[in-house]
């Protein structure tokens, strides 16, 4: 089991990338490629990337755009090794305080309809599904299902009131 206070996370930088592609090449069927994460850390504004980082070495990261009101998950990964020790949890909950520095009140995501693992990671954190995109994966045509956490809870009670 990973001492998780030993969890460091911070911004991504252009070091990190080789680790980070490491992960990203075990984590999913159609990786980004390097040209694509140094376009969303030198060019694209809404973006914020995080690294975390035990004993200096990458364990997992997480992508996230704000734009307005609104976080979304652009990706998220942990090292096959370090998988079950919460440190997704851990990056979801920095991601939600960090967005709210920025004004966003609630977070979205989409998850690929095979990946149980993730679903129940999110559903734990208090993601709820809010729809389908049909084969939103252009690598298989699998659909996604997109999940909402709402950072203010009062919000959910006024909307079942009204």
């Amino acid at each position: 089991m990973v001492d998780l206070d030993k969890l460091q996370i911070q911004p991504m930088q252009a070091d990190h990338l080789s680790s980070v592609l490491e992960i990203e090449n075990v984590s999913f069927p159609t990786p980004w490629s390097y040209r694509s994460y140094m376009g969303e850390l030198t060019r694209n504004n809404f973006a914020h990337y995080f690294v975390g980082l035990i004993e200096d070495k990458v364990v997992g990261y997480i992508g996230i755009w704000i734009v307005l009101d609104e976080a979304h998950i652009t990706t998220i990964a942990v090292a096959p090794e370090f998988r079950g020790n919460h440190i997704a949890e851990r990056f979801i909950e920095f991601g939600v305080e960090y967005s709210k520095v920025w004004g966003a009140e609630k977070m979205l995501l989409e998850v690929r309809v095979s990946n149980k693992a993730a679903q129940k990671v999110y559903k734990r954190m208090g993601f709820v599904e809010i729809g389908v995109r049909k084969q939103y994966y252009s690598d298989t045509l699998e659909d996604a299902i997109v999940m909402l956490k709402r950072y203010d809870d009062l919000t959910d009670i006024k909307e079942r009131i009204d």
